[in-house]
C-alpha cells in the first residue's frame, strides 16, 4: 500500500513539474482511489483516528454563520405583513418582492467575492468580516422607518449571507479530521435548519403584537456578534496557512485541531506532498476553460441541479398545500422545518457511513418520486381527500429526501473535491451559480405555475431530479474516508 501511495505521489509531481500524465496511470489512480479503504497507508492506521473533541468547538463556532443564514432566509416569512403596514408599503407587491429579493441580490454579490476574500485574509477573518454587514444590516432593518432603510439593511445582510456559506464549507472541510469530516460538514445544514425554525417561531407573534417584527430583526445581531468574537479564539485553516507558505503556523493550528502527537506530523506530511510552490493567483479563465474547468463544471452543475429540483418552489408553496388540508400556515411552516431538521440529523449520522455519493443518488431518486406524487395529485387522476393526501404527503416526503442528501452533500463534497489552490475561488463560482438559479426560480415560479399548470411544472422538476441521478452516477467520485490531500492527488487534472 505504501508503494501505491508513492506511485500516486510520483504521478502528481510529474503533472506539477512537466504537465503530463499518462491516461493509463490516471485511470489506475482514480480506480484505486475509489475502491481503496486504506489509501492513507499503514502509518495512519497505526496511529488510529485523532480526537474529534479538539476540532469540534472550532467547527461549532463556524456553523453560527449557517445559523444566521437560515434565520435571515426565514425572518420575513411572518413579519412581512406587519412590516409593510408600519413602513407604508402594504399591498405593494413590487415592494414586498424587493424586501425578499434584495437579500438574494446581496448574497450573490457576497458569493462572487467570497473566494478572493477567503484566500486573501484567511478563513477566520472572513467569518468576522461576514458578521459585520449582518450586524449593521439587521440593526438598520430593526430601526428603520422607511422602505429604503429596510432594503439597505436587507442588502447588507445578504452580502454577509453570501460570504458565510462558502467560508463555512471551506473551514469545516479543512479543520475537520478525515473520519468525521462528512458529519461535521452536515452541521452547517443542521444549523441552517435551526436558524430557519428559530425565525419562524420567533416571528409567530408578529401578526398580533405591534412592531414585533423589529424584535425579529434585532435577534440575529446577538449570534452575529458571538461569531465575530469567538472566531478570534478559533484556529485558522492549516491548509490556507500552508498555501501562504506559513508551514510553522500551520503545524501549530493542526495541534489545536488534532490534539498534537503523531497526527500532526502525518497531517503536515500529507500537506507537503502538495505543490506549495505555485503561489500565483487563481485566474478566472483557469477555472472555466483551463486545467480545472471540469471539476468546477461538476460543482456548478451539482448546485444548479439542487435548485432546479424545485426545493425552493416547494418551500414557497408549502403553506398553500397545508392550507388546503386545513392546517394553519404557522403550523405548516414549523412542520416543514421539523421535517427538514430531522432529515439533516439523519444525514449527519449516515454521511461518514454510507458516503456522499449514495446519499446523493438516494436523495434525488426520492425527490423524483415525491414530485411524481405531486404530479398525480395535480393531474386529476384522483379526487376528493386523495388529492390532499398526495399533495401533503408528496411535499413532506420531498423535503425529507432533500434534507437527507441533496441539501447537505453538495457543499461538503465540493469543498473536498476542489484542490487547495483553487478551493475558495471555485466555491465562489459554484455558490454564485446557486444564488442565480435560486433567484430565477423565485422570480419565475408563480408565472410558470400559472401558464403551465402544476402537473407540467412538477414533471419538469421531477425530470431534473432524475437528471441529477444520472449526473451523480457519471461524474461524482466518493470522497468518504479520504484526506483532502489524497483526494487532490488522485483527482489532479491531467494536461
Amino acid at each position: 500500500m505504501r508503494g501505491r501511495q508513492g506511485d500516486i505521489y510520483s504521478a502528481y509531481k510529474r503533472v506539477a513539474s512537466r504537465d503530463h500524465l499518462s491516461v493509463i496511470d490516471r485511470e489506475d489512480d482514480l480506480e484505486n482511489f475509489g475502491n481503496s479503504q486504506n489509501f492513507a497507508g499503514p502509518d495512519l492506521g497505526k496511529l488510529g483516528n485523532p480526537s474529534w473533541k479538539s476540532s469540534l468547538p472550532h467547527v461549532l463556532v463556524a456553523t453560527i454563520s449557517s445559523l444566521l443564514f437560515g434565520y435571515h432566509i426565514g425572518v420575513v416569512n411572518d413579519t412581512l405583513e406587519s412590516m409593510s403596514i408600519d413602513l407604508g408599503f402594504s399591498g405593494d407587491i413590487l415592494s414586498e418582492g424587493l424586501v425578499v429579493s434584495t437579500c438574494l441580490g446581496g448574497a450573490f454579490v457576497g458569493s462572487i467575492f467570497s473566494g478572493s476574500i477567503a484566500d486573501g485574509i484567511g478563513r477566520r477573518r472572513t467569518f468576522q468580516l461576514c458578521a459585520l454587514p449582518m450586524i449593521i444590516g439587521a440593526s438598520i432593518s430593526a430601526t428603520t422607518s422607511t422602505l429604503r432603510g429596510m432594503l439597505l439593511g436587507r442588502l447588507l445582510v445578504g452580502t454577509g449571507m453570501g460570504l458565510g456559506p462558502p467560508a463555512a464549507a471551506l473551514y469545516v472541510a479543512e479543520a475537520s479530521p478525515t473520519f468525521v469530516r462528512g458529519t461535521y460538514g452536515s452541521f452547517t445544514q443542521i444549523a441552517s435548519c435551526l436558524g430557519l425554525m428559530a425565525s419562524l417561531c420567533i416571528g409567530i407573534p408578529a401578526k398580533d403584537v405591534r412592531e414585533w417584527w423589529r424584535v425579529c430583526f434585532w435577534v440575529p445581531t446577538v449570534p452575529a456578534v458571538l461569531l465575530a468574537l469567538l472566531m478570534e479564539f478559533c484556529a485558522e485553516s492549516p491548509h490556507w496557512l500552508f498555501k501562504r507558505g506559513k508551514s510553522a503556523e500551520a503545524e501549530v493550528e493542526f495541534e489545536k485541531l488534532l490534539g498534537g502527537g503523531g497526527h500532526v506530523k502525518v497531517a503536515m506530511a500529507d500537506l507537503s506532498k502538495l505543490d506549495k510552490g505555485d503561489e500565483a493567483d487563481v485566474k478566472f479563465a483557469e477555472l472555466i476553460c483551463g486545467r480545472h474547468y471540469k471539476v468546477v463544471f461538476i460543482g456548478s452543475t451539482l448546485f444548479a441541479l439542487q435548485q432546479l429540483s424545485g426545493i425552493n418552489a416547494v418551500f414557497y408553496f408549502s403553506s398553500t398545500v397545508f392550507k388546503s388540508a386545513g392546517v394553519p400556515s404557522d403550523i405548516a411552516n414549523i412542520c416543514v422545518g421539523i421535517i427538514n431538521l430531522s432529515g439533516s440529523v439523519v444525514a449527519t449520522i449516515l454521511m461518514d457511513k454510507l458516503g456522499r455519493r449514495v446519499l446523493l443518488v438516494g436523495s434525488f431518486l426520492g425527490m423524483a418520486m415525491s414530485m411524481g406524487l405531486q404530479v398525480i395529485a395535480a393531474s386529476g387522476l384522483v379526487s376528493g381527500s386523495g388529492v390532499v393526501y398526495l399533495s401533503v404527503g408528496g411535499m413532506m416526503l420531498f423535503v425529507l429526501t432533500f434534507s437527507l442528501g441533496a441539501g447537505p452533500v453538495p457543499s461538503i463534497l465540493l469543498s473536498e473535491m476542489f484542490p487547495v489552490r483553487i478551493r475558495a475561488a471555485a466555491m465562489a463560482i459554484c455558490m454564485s451559480v446557486h444564488w442565480v438559479i435560486n433567484f430565477l426560480i423565485g422570480l419565475l415560479f408563480l408565472r410558470l405555475l400559472e401558464q403551465l399548470g402544476p402537473h407540467v411544472l412538477y414533471t419538469i422538476f421531477a425530470s431534473f431530479c432524475l437528471l441529477a441521478v444520472l449526473f451523480v452516477n457519471k461524474h461524482i467520485v466518493e470522497t468518504q474516508g479520504k484526506t483532502l490531500q489524497e483526494i487532490e492527488i488522485a483527482l489532479l487534472p491531467a494536461i
